[in-house]
């Protein structure tokens, strides 16, 4: 009864969602501010304006969207967390956005080099139907999003997973190695995730540089704009280059499943062939709305992003004051451990105290913790709990 292609299939398993009470929630990366006023504003306004519209199928390209989306990387530069925000609200809403300049994007996005999807997850699906083969190794690190693996097997595609070096960050010459002995593509989260370390644009236009140039390189930006740095800019050298991003993190929008591609226009057009071989309308009426909104208001989501950013920043001192192990983070989550603390005892200690973390058992990272950062009463909720660990 079953097909024989399920064997192959192994879940993506989630940040867990318990209902037993009421928990602060820091286990599966979400943003803890809302999305910005003007967001509840054009859903509002679509609903009742526009509901005729729900009884329609949408736009299947997200022309609007996209032409948003893009107008929105020119204003930011792709990092909010570093970008100026001038004028507005206090919360920012309403602002202009200036890049700061070691983020400034080179040339104009355009948006045929946008591809919008039904979140992240579902654009990565299409990523690895469109460029990636069951003939050939996929190279990616040993500890990076599960999600890769998961599609792996979905598509049959061989993977080749690279060790992590001894201090947690990408090995690029054992990618690269693996990479030229077998013709393969190369993906990988930057920054990472769960580890929360980043590869500078330079060292990343140097593994491309040294890649094979006839296979696709995707560098997945799920959670740069807390402060990474964006291979954007890269676009105008390599055409072999996909980038991935989305809503759910600095945008504030996990609820909306919103994604999308960075790339050349050649590129995007094979990924949308994937769509509309498969779903011709991806995105619905009111998630495009949504998105249209909150791409027009990046002077709040900067400040939310900066606010995070803030946060963690304060987070990491506090751990390390208190004898955690923590990596430097350019995320919205850390990445921790303690000596003689099993990850796994601290994960519970701390849900019992009615706060989510995410804590992953698997070999190699198990005594690790993964927190998101929340708002400042949450973290300090948090680190009251954490200081008697």
């Amino acid at each position: 009864m079953i097909a024989e292609r399920m064997k192959n299939l192994h879940p993506y398993v989630p940040g867990e969602q318990p209902k037993d009470r009421t928990y602060i929630k820091l286990n599966a990366n979400e943003n803890p501010y809302p999305p910005s006023p003007l967001v509840a504003k054009a859903v509002e306004k679509a609903a009742k304006k526009y509901a005729k519209k729900m009884a329609l199928y949408p736009d299947p390209d997200s022309n609007e969207l996209k032409t948003a989306i893009a107008s929105m990387l020119n204003d930011c530069g792709g990092v909010l967390a570093r970008a100026k925000v001038c004028g507005g609200k206090k919360n920012g809403s309403g602002a202009k956005v200036e890049p700061c300049p070691v983020d400034k994007i080179p040339f104009t996005v355009t948006p045929d080099m946008i591809y919008a999807g039904n979140g992240s997850d579902e654009v990565l699906s299409f990523v690895f139907y469109a460029f990636f083969d069951s003939d050939r190794e996929l190279v990616l690190p040993e500890h990076t999003y599960s999600f890769y693996p998961v599609y792996g097997g979905f598509y049959n595609i061989p993977l080749k997973k690279i060790p992590l070096n001894g201090d947690w960050t990408l090995n690029k010459e054992k990618m690269l190695e693996a990479a030229n002995e077998n013709d393969s593509s190369i993906i990988f989260a930057n920054p990472n995730a769960p580890t929360s370390l980043g590869l500078s644009r330079s060292e990343v236009r140097e593994m491309i540089k040294a890649a094979p140039k006839d296979r696709i390189f995707v560098v997945d930006e799920a959670y740069v704009d807390f402060g990474g740095e964006s291979c954007i800019p890269l676009l105008a050298e390599f055409d072999n280059l996909v980038i991935v991003r989305t809503f759910s993190k600095s945008l504030c929008g996990a609820g909306l499943r919103l994604g999308y591609v960075v790339s050349s226009p050649e590129l995007v057009n094979y990924i949308t062939t994937v769509k509309n071989s498969l779903n011709h309308f991806p995105v619905d009426f009111m998630a495009q709305q949504a998105g249209i909104a909150a791409c027009r208001d990046t002077g709040y989501y900067a400040e939310c992003a900066k606010s995070v950013a803030f946060e963690r920043d304060e987070f990491i001192d506090f751990l390390r004051a208190h004898g955690w192990f923590v990596l430097d983070s350019q995320t919205n989550f850390v990445f921790c451990k303690k000596d003689g603390v099993l990850g796994e005892e601290a994960y519970k200690k701390i849900k019992q105290e009615g706060i989510l973390v995410r804590h992953f058992n698997t070999p190699g990272i198990e005594e690790f913790l993964r927190i998101t950062i929340g708002t400042h009463g949450q973290m300090k909720a948090l680190c009251a709990v954490m200081e008697n660990i």
